[in-house]
């Protein structure tokens, strides 16, 4: 075999022990996906009647759940990304990542079964909260085409905080320290434009939330699907994208190459 064939194979069995282990663990799966459903139905069934008059006009409810759909699904990602960190550091410290290295398998197959794993995970999740969103009001009009492209960013932005999630679980010493360093990923989307509008946010906290990561993600993820005006969001939001992927891999390939044992 060569070395390309091999490391398919390793990494197809890497992925299929991810999956293995998300099958045993609906608890967790149930847990990330409470979380983004909950601030779903608060935010549309609690406060989306006065926000969603605040967006323009009378529209209410019914305007505020197109309006924040976006940023939940965001959430989703952020919340679930969150789990692979401690996904990883929890085989680091329990020494399966040790085992792993002293076995005639492709290095780069364990954390590939990892990405994998957890972009497949991410992907579900979305799926299922979307599900719901349509259920309390969500009416997207999207073309296929449209549809299409907003699978696209959802699936660029899971692919790059999950490799942003690997490196964190390497880094850090235990699951504690994990799930610490990546929970200012959960809160972007909440300092960003995913539940309110930019321009009505104070100065300072405005000039971040314009600059930030997620909020070009959720700016075309709005326009793709509801037809709002895009910009340059897409473009800046996939130039986010490859930089946070390319930064998040050679970040956790330089943390897992490294000798090291805990």
């Amino acid at each position: 075999m060569t070395a390309i064939t091999l490391a398919v194979r390793d990494s197809t069995t890497m992925l299929r022990r991810q999956l293995r282990h998300m099958s045993r663990a609906w608890s967790v799966t149930l847990m990330l996906l409470a979380v983004p459903i909950v601030l779903l139905l608060l935010f549309v069934y609690v406060l989306g009647g006065t926000l969603g008059d605040g967006l323009g006009g009378s529209g209410g409810r019914g305007a505020y759940v197109d309006y924040v759909t976006p940023g939940i699904l965001l959430v989703t990602i952020t919340g679930t990304v969150q789990g692979t960190a401690i996904s990883v550091a929890l085989d680091m410290t329990q020494g399966i990542i040790a085992r792993f290295r002293t076995m005639a398998i492709a290095r780069v197959s364990v954390l590939t079964g990892h990405v994998l794993g957890s972009v497949l995970h991410t992907l579900l999740s979305l799926a299922a909260v979307l599900g719901v969103a349509v259920l309390v009001g969500f009416r997207p009009d999207a073309t296929a085409v449209e549809w299409l492209a907003a699978a696209g960013v959802l699936t660029a932005t899971t692919f790059a905080l999950v490799w942003l999630a690997v490196a964190m679980g390497l880094v850090t010493t235990n699951v504690a320290a994990a799930s610490n360093l990546s929970m200012p990923l959960t809160l972007l989307p909440l300092f960003g434009s995913g539940f309110v509008p930019t321009d009505s946010m104070p100065t300072v906290l405005r000039w971040f939330a314009e600059h930030q990561p997620v909020t070009p993600i959720m700016e075309t993820l709005r326009g793709l699907l509801l037809g709002t005006p895009i910009g340059d969001s897409a473009v800046i939001a996939l130039a986010w994208c490859a930089v946070i992927a390319l930064a998040g891999y050679a970040w956790a390939k330089r943390l897992y190459n490294r000798d090291r044992t805990r």
